[in-house]
């Protein structure tokens, strides 16, 4: 089976940086995309960042500018630079991985535990 452990993440400061990671464990054969979202109680889920193995880059509109997604496709990793946070940041960041697994033509979506990163003013 698939593990996406996540890392990171905590308490900021308005204007502040927070950097999350994870990793994705398993019998692997390739991952499409990478990414997280994040969710805030009673609301969507939303996309913050996604990344192809082949290096195309996609942001939620609310982060642009702010955020970076980048990959590790050896070790199976993904990580999440957010710089000058906002209130609107908070929020229970899960990691994203669409993957396919050795002997199995699918690609399934999988998300990790999720993590809370709070923003304070």
């Amino acid at each position: 089976q698939v593990q996406l452990v996540e890392s990171g993440g905590g308490m900021a400061q308005v204007g502040g940086s927070l950097r999350l990671s994870c990793a994705a464990s398993g019998d692997i054969n390739r991952i499409w995309k990478m990414g997280w979202d994040r969710q805030v109680p009673g609301k969507q889920r939303e996309s913050v960042a996604r990344m192809t193995d082949d290096g195309d880059i996609s942001y939620g509109d609310s982060v642009k500018g702010r955020f970076t997604v980048t990959r590790d496709n050896a070790k199976h990793t993904v990580a999440l630079q957010m710089n000058n946070l906002e209130p609107g940041d908070t929020a229970v960041y899960y990691c994203y991985a669409a993957i396919r697994m050795n002997l199995d033509p699918r690609t399934v979506g999988y998300w990790g535990q999720g993590t809370q990163v709070t923003v304070s003013s």
